[in-house]
């Protein structure tokens, strides 16, 4: 394991290179929270690419498609269709040009709205870097075997938490660009050897069940199910319907306040626009060959450990399909070098995804709270320490759940479904429903998240068929019903609240 610990060593030193030479240019809260609004097209795909692509896809996504075979592409899928409509989106988001989400609530609809987005941020978005943190040390605990998987979590959440303190998004951002190029060349160069190692595509196929390859597989396409588990003696397992995988990965990409930070942190519109279309090349070509890695890899490795551990297969794939270093070079020497650097793009990657969404709610704390109702004198310096300060606890909060979770499928889907349900409708409103008034987004927002996060405990107390539906369609119905219904029977929002999401040009913020 000494190539993977060499090549792990020399990611994280890059990365720290990265965020350490971009320290000197951050002096003020418009450099910390959206990097001056300086980032180009280029940096900007990379930072959108690995912001999306974290352990969803490569623990999530890869656990799915080791189960279910290409119908894991549905969870995919969800965030391609919302990738084809934020093409629309971006240019108004980089033209309104606050820099939270909570900023586009309050000034579309009121102080309440802010209030409760920070909320739901805080928990959606520390959820999902708790399972980074799981990612991260599974594969900290397959190369050095003598660390255990929790202690790894802790390695990993103590690291990213520095990293994402030291310089703010402008940090995130180009060490994304090392992230991204990394992941990407390293994982196209991948998928054609391990299917050469599996005995070519035929054979691959013959190994596994034919739904493997059939476009909804053993998922039904609306309904959830259990399923016998694959370990005897264990739970049944619920499997979730093609529909419970699309729509809240759709949903959560349309309101993403981590991709709207990118966009307020573009040079321009025009950038912000280029970008999406890069953004949505790379993501369909990365996520596809994620999901080809790991159906692969299920060819691959049937049982042992993997198939107790199946949110592991790509990095386990990596390190045992590939071979160990022998010394001299060679042909087989060169496998063993492209395993160790798939592990490492895998782990950076991991790392990425965990510094944007510890940094978001960090921003939402600071420019939300902090300097909205308890400082709003405050200067540049005390913004950046309080900045720092709070990424610190948010990584330890982050690190709590990430202890006490198993599924990293189920608690990125639950994660998901409280952004998708309480926040991304008010935000298209915000766009799109001139309508939409401040106590209509209230009542979403809270209904929303109020739905979500009670729904398994209600479901004890609910008839057979209404306790089977997946958390996502009754806390969407109910969020989308409050905000109509709310909105008509209350006044109109004034001129001033819709001038600035109008398609006519508005200044832009400094």
């Amino acid at each position: 394991m000494l190539l993977y610990a060499i090549v792990l060593g020399l990611i994280v030193l890059t990365l720290l290179s990265v965020s350490l030479a971009r320290l000197g240019s951050v002096k003020t809260k418009a450099d910390y929270l959206v990097a001056g609004r300086s980032l180009s097209a280029f940096v900007l795909v990379f930072t959108l690419l690995s912001s999306w692509i974290g352990s969803g896809s490569l623990l999530g996504g890869a656990e799915n498609a080791y189960k279910h075979g290409f119908a894991a592409l549905w969870q995919a899928g969800g965030g391609w269709a919302g990738l084809l409509l934020i093409y629309f989106i971006a240019p108004r988001a980089r033209k309104f040009a606050q820099f939270t989400i909570p900023d586009l609530l309050e000034l579309r609809y009121n102080q309440t709205a802010r209030v409760l987005g920070v909320i739901a941020v805080l928990f959606t978005y520390t959820a999902i870097t708790s399972y980074q943190f799981i990612g991260g040390g599974d594969i900290l605990h397959m190369i050095f075997p003598q660390v255990t998987a929790r202690s790894g979590q802790v390695i990993l959440a103590c690291f990213v938490t520095l990293f994402t303190a030291i310089a703010g998004m402008s940090s995130v951002a180009y060490m994304d660009v090392v992230i991204g190029l990394l992941a990407t060349f390293t994982m196209i160069a991948a998928l054609p050897v391990l299917i050469h190692l599996g005995g070519g595509w035929s054979q691959v196929r013959a190994a596994l069940p034919a739904s493997h390859f059939q476009v909804f597989g053993d998922l039904r396409p609306f309904r959830s199910y259990y399923a016998a588990p694959a370990i005897a003696g264990a739970a049944p397992q619920k499997v979730q319907s093609a529909f419970a995988i699309f729509l809240p990965t759709c949903l959560l990409m349309l309101g993403n306040q981590s991709m709207y930070q990118k966009f307020f942190s573009a040079r321009s519109e025009q950038a912000a626009r280029r970008a999406t279309v890069g953004w949505i090349i790379g993501t369909v070509i990365l996520e596809s060959i994620i999901v080809a890695i790991a159906v692969v890899g299920s060819a691959l490795f049937k049982s042992g450990e993997v198939q107790a551990r199946p949110r592991e297969v790509l990095a386990y794939t990596a390190i045992h399909a590939f071979g160990g270093w022998s010394g001299a070079w060679s042909g087989s020497n060169f496998l063993a070098l492209l395993g160790a650097l798939l592990v490492g793009a895998i782990f950076a990657k991991v790392v990425s995804t965990a510094n944007n969404y510890l940094f978001s709610p960090a921003t939402n704390l600071v420019n939300d709270l902090f300097v909205r109702y308890l400082r709003p004198q405050a200067g540049n310096r005390e913004v950046l320490l309080v900045s720092r300060l709070t990424v610190g606890v948010l990584g330890a909060w982050a690190l709590f759940q990430s202890l006490g979770t198993s599924s990293v499928l189920q608690k990125s889907l639950y994660a998901y479904t409280i952004y998708s349900a309480a926040l991304t409708p008010v935000i298209l409103a915000a766009f799109f429903w001139p309508r939409a008034t401040g106590k209509g987004a209230v009542a979403s927002i809270a209904a929303g998240t109020v739905i979500t996060m009670s729904w398994d405990w209600m479901t004890p107390h609910l008839p057979a068929g209404l306790a089977a539906t997946d958390a996502i369609v009754p806390a969407l119905i109910v969020s989308l019903l409050s905000l109509f219904v709310t909105s008509l029977m209350t006044a109109p929002p004034d001129r001033g609240q819709l001038r600035s999401f109008e398609d006519e040009d508005v200044p832009v913020k400094a």
